[in-house]
């Protein structure tokens, strides 16, 4: 049956707090990926090899995913204008300690601080959204949010293309330094608290397994581009080991009431099947932002700033539109959207699994564009009943997760890409294969792997209810009742 229209008065405002927590995560993701252009000049201009330089990229990676998981434990502690003064305090410090770096170990030390405020924005951003805006409202306001999440990191390598055509690379973080600057002077005149930080003790062992945990898979992920695959493979194992110590932990803390990362959040359906469809989906993003860039510039030999404006119009799209998928979504649900979305990232996908040496330049930004658009109609929808289906308390785990998953999932799609393009790449030259050639069928295959993958985002759209699911949240909020109970028993 087709979904039922639910008509509401005009006039609707996002509140102050979120178009101010907006703006602020989206200059703090930007620097996620704003120094992907910059590898060349780091190594002129710091006397250091690719690999080292890749760290400036790989560092801020790993910082989040070790960070992340205690944002859901920190945020339930701390004020709202708390919280926000320390991470914008921390990036700045960060973004002032990277312009002015006289060494590549300075500027490194930088960009790690930077990571350590960016990581806690987004959980900040998104358990605020879920605490102050109606539920029939939540999807306009997240389309907002999309814009934030999701296009930062897809405009950072378009920014830095531009800027460093004009200047040095310290530029990139010196026109983001007053912007943060101003944002965080406005943010703390303007910004509200927003419920009652709740006391608890934290526990350290949590913490440390958590940060060995994600921070072991992310980095062993992001190895297997350099070759040898039993060095990566043996750190992603250790990680896998530490997040099962770190899991079996939270499951004992959870019934003292004071789990870093309550996991609780697992035993919604809804909740679950969201955050599979996110990771896969945001795998699929990365991937592709991996693999376009290698494609325009090694075998199409386009400059990085016009491999900036060839990607540029999909991300702008996947933005502008994140309102409009919104407010589609208050009106007649989720899956009017995100099957359709679901099915767009695969077709496009599978779509550039046909590129070639002489493939038209606008069939690929059709493409791109088809692949950006699909995501944030799969996006919006998608995080709005994955947190939707949690109660109140749980809204900041719930976030922590979908923050932690989206950073293994990007380093799990550049290593998955790049370990299959290079792989096939080696076995055709060693089959006497011209290496343009070997290498582009590298990226078919790249691609086709990304595409068969997506398969599950279609599996899982279809199983997503039309609207969130409050009555999970009911028994969510029951069952901590009853281990509370049994707490005090």
């Amino acid at each position: 049956m087709p979904a039922e229209p639910v008509h509401r008065p005009a006039g609707r405002r996002t509140p102050a707090v979120i178009r101010l927590l907006v703006l602020a995560t989206f200059v703090v993701i930007l620097n996620e990926t704003i120094m992907i252009n910059a590898i060349p000049r780091l190594m002129t201009d710091l006397h250091v090899t690719e690999r080292s330089a890749q760290w400036v990229s790989t560092a801020f990676m790993l910082t989040m995913a070790a960070v992340i998981p205690v944002t859901g434990w920190f945020l339930q502690r701390v004020t709202t204008r708390r919280a926000y003064a320390l991470a914008m305090g921390i990036f700045l410090a960060g973004t002032l300690l990277s312009a002015a770096a006289p060494s590549f170990a300075i500027l490194l030390v930088g960009r790690v601080v930077q990571a350590g405020g960016t990581a806690v924005m987004m959980p900040l951003l998104m358990t605020t959204l879920m605490t102050v805006v109606p539920e029939h409202d939540r999807g306009r306001v997240m389309g907002n949010v999309t814009l934030a999440i999701s296009v930062a990191p897809a405009m950072g390598p378009v920014i830095s293309g531009l800027v460093l055509q004009i200047g040095s690379w310290r530029w990139l973080f010196l026109l983001v330094l007053p912007i943060a600057g101003a944002v965080t002077f406005f943010g703390l005149r303007k910004l509200e608290n927003v419920g009652e930080p709740e006391s608890g003790a934290i526990d350290w062992a949590s913490v440390v397994f958590a940060a060995l945990g994600f921070g072991s898979l992310v980095y062993g992920l992001s190895r297997f581009e350099v070759g040898n695959i039993v060095i990566p493979a043996l750190i992603v194992a250790a990680g896998v080991a530490f997040i099962a110590v770190f899991a079996a932990r939270q499951i004992r803390l959870q019934r003292t009431g004071s789990p870093l990362l309550d996991l609780r959040i697992l035993l919604s359906g809804t909740y679950t099947k969201a955050l599979v469809l996110m990771a896969v989906a945001f795998l699929a993003m990365m991937g592709s932002m991996i693999l376009l860039p290698l494609y325009l510039q090694n075998l199409r030999s386009l400059s990085p700033l016009e491999t900036g404006l060839l990607v540029m119009p999909g991300g702008l799209a996947m933005g502008l539109l994140g309102p409009t998928i919104g407010r589609l979504f208050d009106r007649f649900g989720g899956r009017m959207l995100v099957i359709p979305g679901a099915v767009g990232i695969t077709a496009a996908l599978a779509g550039f699994t046909r590129i070639s040496l002489t493939m038209p330049y606008w069939q690929l930004l059709a493409l791109h564009i088809l692949l950006m658009v699909s995501l944030a109609a799969a996006f919006t929808p998608v995080f709005t009943l994955g947190l939707g289906a949690l109660p109140q308390h749980l809204y900041s785990h719930g976030s922590s997760m979908l923050g932690t998953l989206q950073q293994v999932a990007a380093a799990f799609g550049t290593a998955l890409v790049v370990t299959v393009m290079t792989a096939r790449a080696t076995t055709l030259t060693d089959r006497g294969i011209e290496p343009l050639v070997a290498h582009l069928s590298g990226m078919r295959l790249a691609f086709a792997i990304s595409a068969g993958l997506a398969v599950i985002v279609i599996v899982m759209a279809v199983l997503l209810p039309n609207r969130s699911a409050s009555s999970e949240a009911v028994v969510l909020d029951s069952e901590d009742v009853e281990d509370t109970e049994m707490v005090r028993g």
